[in-house]
């Protein structure tokens, strides 16, 4: 069967096995000041980890499941993700101290990895460029709905349930992602295009996209964008539901700027074939990097508790902004790759994943109590994706 990856079920099916991924993380943030309280956790920060170890274990899977699938086809690789996620599930699902959950969220991100980024691989099979990044940008707006929601749902559940049929929800969504990719999408990877599985072959495949100064300045760049952004996760129950007091309410912020990541990801897909990724990455990364030293200023005056709809507004304008980086960096980064798109993928993924679970996982446990680190991380971080790209577009005019 010809593959189509244009077709609105392969983009479904594409958005949903990113889904899993998000809503491993996003159904949790309302959960995870209970779970770390039932299960012994002492300091008020250590919450957090509930989350950054999800993306220790993701980081650590991505070099597995890349060189996997370029070898054995994508679905199989997929497939075992799936499986690897499903045992992480049932045991965050069982987990009686906070040690046993984070292990548990360990695994259930190892297994993540595989369907994050054996995905975007999918895609790249069949499209590049403008087009790949039009296609991942309807990817991300099905993929968006998921941060609007899910902190709902999970707030949802825990009015009407324990914090654990949360988990028993993800075990669900995850025999459906099986069922689906082996009832309904065929293998988008031919015996043909696939390469022998041996440390020769990858490690050559490996230095190759570690190389390439495209790929590697915009992994970069996607590294320094996400750190904020998991600095934001980790807190984000913090800020919202105990410094400025809005409790449940805290469920309806998130969906909040989860809409303009949403908007633009819809501006983006109408927009990046006649303006073009570079030019779009361009001006969002420097609007979303004056905004926050602007609103760092703001943050400094009022003691790190500037007014609520203050901080509102700016994360609403900071995450369009981001929206507009996500799907564009990652075609920008794979797209002198194609060849390799499996270890490319696998190669990006490790090194910006690595990047932002540190980044981002250290400047979460710097939160005092007031908004001043969530910003500066996200001035900074902003900062040096500017640098990161500016290197690797000059790097691209001087081979060009």
């Amino acid at each position: 069967m010809t593959h189509r990856p244009a077709t609105a079920e392969f983009i479904l099916l594409i958005a949903f096995l990113n889904a899993l991924v998000a809503m491993s993380i996003d159904t949790m943030l309302p959960a995870i000041g209970t779970i770390a309280q039932d299960l012994g956790a002492v300091d008020p920060n250590s919450r957090q980890f509930i989350i950054t170890a999800f993306f220790a274990g993701m980081t650590a899977g991505t070099l597995f499941y890349g060189p996997v699938s370029d070898s054995i086809g994508r679905k199989p690789a997929i497939f075992i993700g799936l499986v690897v996620m499903a045992i992480g599930t049932l045991m965050g699902l069982l987990a009686t101290s906070f040690s046993a959950m984070l292990i548990g969220r360990l695994i259930q991100g190892l297994g993540a990895a595989g369907p994050r980024f054996v995905a975007t691989a999918m895609v790249r099979d069949g499209l590049a460029g403008s087009s790949m990044a039009r296609v991942m940008s309807f990817v991300m707006t099905v993929f968006m709905l998921v941060p609007i929601l899910a902190p709902s749902i999970g707030q949802l559940v825990l009015f009407a349930f324990h914090w654990r049929a949360i988990f028993a929800g993800f075990l669900v969504m995850e025999i459906i992602a099986g069922l689906w990719l082996a009832l309904r999408q065929e293998e988008t990877l031919p015996p043909e295009r696939r390469r022998a599985f041996s440390p020769r072959a990858l490690w050559g495949a490996g230095v190759e996209a570690f190389r390439h100064p495209v790929t590697l300045g915009y992994t970069i760049a996607t590294g320094f964008v996400f750190s904020a952004l998991i600095a934001y996760l980790g807190t984000s129950q913090q800020i919202f539901a105990e410094l400025y007091e809005q409790g449940p309410k805290f469920a309806l912020w998130f969906a909040a700027f989860a809409i303009a990541l949403a908007i633009s990801t819809i501006v983006n897909g109408r927009f990046v074939v006649k303006l073009g990724m570079r030019k779009i990455t361009k001006w969002a990364l420097r609007t979303s990097v004056i905004l926050s030293v602007v609103f760092l200023g703001i943050a400094v005056a009022s003691g790190g508790h500037p007014p609520l709809y203050a901080l509102g507004l700016y994360l609403f304008c900071l995450f369009f902004c981001n929206g507009l980086l996500f799907g564009n960096y990652n075609a920008l980064a794979l797209e002198p790759v194609g060849h390799i798109a499996g270890m490319a993928a696998a190669v990006s993924g490790f090194i910006f994943s690595m990047m932002s679970m540190i980044g981002g996982g250290l400047a979460g446990q710097t939160y005092n109590d007031t908004i001043i680190p969530l910003v500066a991380g996200f001035a900074g971080f902003g900062i040096l994706a500017f640098f990161a790209t500016e290197w690797a577009e000059r790097r691209r005019q001087a081979t060009a």
